[in-house]
């Protein structure tokens, strides 16, 4: 072989590089608008810490459902980086069953609070009609 594997092209094992390669492909990166642009993309592998608090989007139009007819070949992209040699992905499913735990406890605890909440609201409600009779007024 007459070239040097080491010099590129580079081929990313982790699904998180693969989507980044793939956008990268898709914008002028060689322009400094390009260069900005991609600095300013974060891929992960999983949900990292800030992110795993926040409440996740569905965009409808990207659904495999909405996107490929019926019977079309899709696959995973955790799936083909792990068939690549991507060595992470045992552990990236047992963070997310312990992320999934967690998140269960916060909601049980939210819903609790929220029930608890809405008791004390219909408990106060004789007491506060007055109150609300006020704010009301003002606008609120």
């Amino acid at each position: 072989m007459n070239t040097n594997p080491g010099r590129g092209p580079f081929h990313f094992k982790s699904p998180a590089r693969m989507v980044w390669r793939t956008i990268r492909g898709m914008c002028h990166h060689k322009t400094a608008r390009g260069q900005e642009a991609l600095a300013r993309l974060a891929t992960f592998d999983g949900i990292p810490h800030p992110y795993d608090k926040k409440k996740r989007q569905v965009i409808p139009a990207a659904l495999r459902v909405m996107r490929l007819k019926p019977g079309r070949d899709h696959t995973v992209l955790g799936e083909l980086a792990d068939s690549v040699g991507w060595k992470h992905h045992d552990l990236l499913k047992r963070l997310e069953e312990k992320r999934k735990v967690k998140a269960e406890a916060f909601y049980q605890k939210k819903k609790a609070r929220t029930q608890l909440r809405e008791k004390a609201e219909k408990a106060a409600a004789g007491e506060l009609a007055k109150v609300n009779e006020v704010l009301a007024a003002a606008g609120y």
